[in-house]
């Protein structure tokens, strides 16, 4: 643990080895594939917030306009004394909302894995929020780690906040494993205040994740790029290129980098062969309606009790609780 200006830092941040295991393995399966968890690096989460800034891409406008409107009845849901856990916290933008509504002294854990990205933003909201408990993890949100106790205030209970729609990049079956983790993380009375993508026309979803201006674009492969400077790879950014579509069968949006020859590419002492058109699998990013996602947050033990959507039903957040 390392306290400095207002910061309280856990460094749980995942070592080079797990990514290079994973890595390695992803792409030695049929089809290829890597974890979006990747990423979020440095560059990674600087180009997620200009995409965030799109206007093709809605769900962080929409999101941001959501809590702002509903931000009364939603710290009434929270409490004034819970501890506010965010999982993804990125910038840390959205929660000043809640933030602002609440007026109270607070302890809040920012978790994300990009570690200089959650330092700034961390050092950031605590010169904004002098009386807020700001406590940093580094940490794979995903994975078992410990939970840091608030040192400042008294807490009632546990709140996890987990905006921007992460939820859809699991698998039906891995978005239940996933909540029933977040559920004993919180414990009997906690809640989750959480980001659902709604389904909508498939050309606004194209549009989303395929910009104009390519942000997206250079996001995916940038992937590529952390692979060159982390773990020594020789990809070729140029003979590669990003693809996103919607899948309607599944109800997600799938995104890949698909190589545009045959070639190999050399990593951990270990060539990767490509054929012309073969992917990468990326990130699945699943859509849901209301009913959908409230079954399968029932499945994992929560109770749903609030429900806040845009007048066009593009998007949704969700107020959970773990059922007694």
């Amino acid at each position: 643990m390392e306290v400095t200006t207002g910061v309280e830092f856990h460094d749980f941040h995942p070592e080079l080895g797990d990514f290079r295991q994973e890595v390695c393995a992803g792409l030695n399966r049929r089809p290829k594939q890597i974890s979006p968890k990747f990423f979020y690096d440095k560059r990674g989460s600087e180009l997620f917030e200009q995409i965030c800034e799109l206007e093709e891409y809605y769900p962080t406008r929409i999101e941001t306009e959501i809590l702002a409107q509903r931000a009364p009845d939603i710290v009434v849901r929270l409490g004034a004394r819970c501890r506010l856990i965010e999982y993804g916290s990125g910038n840390s933008r959205k929660v000043r909302i809640l933030l602002d509504a609440m007026q109270g002294r607070l302890s809040y854990v920012a978790i994300d894995i990009s570690r200089q990205h959650l330092l700034d933003s961390s050092y950031e909201l605590a010169g904004a929020y002098p009386e807020l408990e700001v406590i940093a993890v580094c940490a794979d949100y995903t994975k078992p780690f410990p939970l840091p106790k608030p040192q400042r205030y008294p807490v009632d209970g546990n709140s996890v906040f987990f905006p921007g729609s992460t939820i859809g990049n699991f698998s039906p079956d891995q978005a239940v494993e996933f909540l029933r983790h977040t559920a004993a993380l919180v414990g009997t009375g906690g809640s989750l205040l959480i980001g659902v993508d709604l389904k909508k026309d498939p050309a606004r979803l194209d549009a989303a994740y395929n910009d104009a201006q390519g942000v997206t674009a250079a996001f995916n492969l940038n992937l590529l790029s952390r692979m060159n400077r982390e773990l020594g790879a020789d990809f070729d950014i140029s003979a590669f290129r990003h693809q996103a579509f919607y899948d309607a069968g599944h109800g997600r949006v799938e995104m890949h980098l698909v190589s545009l020859k045959d070639q190999t590419v050399g990593l951990n002492d270990a060539s990767i062969r490509f054929r012309e058109g073969e992917t990468i699998h990326t990130e699945n990013s699943y859509k849901f309606s209301v009913d959908e996602f409230h079954g399968l947050a029932a499945n994992a033990g929560f109770e749903p009790l609030d429900v806040w959507t845009d007048p066009d039903r593009l998007f949704s957040s969700h107020y959970l609780r773990v059922a007694r």
